[in-house]
């Protein structure tokens, strides 16, 4: 039938156009899965065995991989577990971060700043097993990337300190030895805590008196090399022979 002059017509609807899929999976999605199972399992196993245990057979079984993925996206057994230590950066996320702060204003660096940043490395060195695997593997091993790792967080630490050496200069305080110590018994005392459960003069960290009487022990040594150096005189330089 003609259609009249005039006629007004209904719309033609306009189908509803798809969406694309979302891709879930895919090689490149995969491979980077599968990757992070496999960096994720070395501290499983560094955690379950200690560093003897990290062999091809034991990340293989501890993450249900075939070991050949080891070596196709890592090369070696070596090339992995490079990957996790380079990864699992000594310091934590918040000591990390608070340094970054600290070194874009360092006029903020003080006794105080000091503190807080070893005692965020004391409670993340408490809590992360995997940090005190690799402290005692450093200890107790030469090897070229612990070394490394270990050189990388000496660098970091040389950042923040040489905004605080002036302060010091001249004086008899020698505000890197008392960190020296500090963190050198960090490491002793956590590491005797947790592999043993044993104390370190009658001071148990396992507990909550204990751990809080390092705490503070930590903040009075360094607040007292910062009062020590308000209230000293410069120490004089010896005259020139002539």
């Amino acid at each position: 039938m003609a259609r009249k002059k005039n006629q007004v017509t209904e719309p033609i609807e306009a189908l509803p156009v798809k969406k694309p899929r979302k891709v879930v999976s895919g090689p490149i999605r995969d491979k980077e899965k599968t990757k992070r199972r496999l960096i994720a399992t070395v501290g499983k196993v560094l955690q379950k065995y200690t560093y003897s245990g990290l062999t091809i057979t034991n990340i293989a079984k501890e993450s249900g991989l075939n070991p050949k993925l080891i070596y196709l996206y890592f090369g070696s057994l070596d090339g992995l577990i490079e990957e996790y230590i380079l990864e699992k950066d000594f310091w934590s996320a918040k000591s990390r971060t608070h340094l970054t702060e600290l070194l874009e204003q360092p006029e903020t660096i003080g006794s105080t700043a000091i503190n807080e940043v070893m005692q965020l490395q004391f409670d993340s060195f408490l809590k992360d097993k995997s940090i005190q695997r690799i402290i005692h593997w450093e200890m107790g091993m030469k090897n070229k990337l612990l070394r490394k790792v270990a050189d990388d967080r000496e660098d970091m630490s040389n950042q923040l300190l040489a905004h605080i050496d002036s302060t010091f200069e001249g004086t008899d305080v020698d505000i890197r030895a008392t960190l020296a110590l500090v963190l050198g018994g960090i490491y002793y005392l956590t590491l005797h805590a947790k592999n043993n459960g044993s104390t370190i003069a009658g001071i148990d960290i396992n507990e909550d008196e204990g751990r809080e009487r390092i705490e503070n022990a930590i903040e009075r040594l360094i607040s007292r090399d910062f009062e020590a150096v308000a209230q000293s005189e410069p120490k004089k330089r010896p005259a020139k022979k002539k």
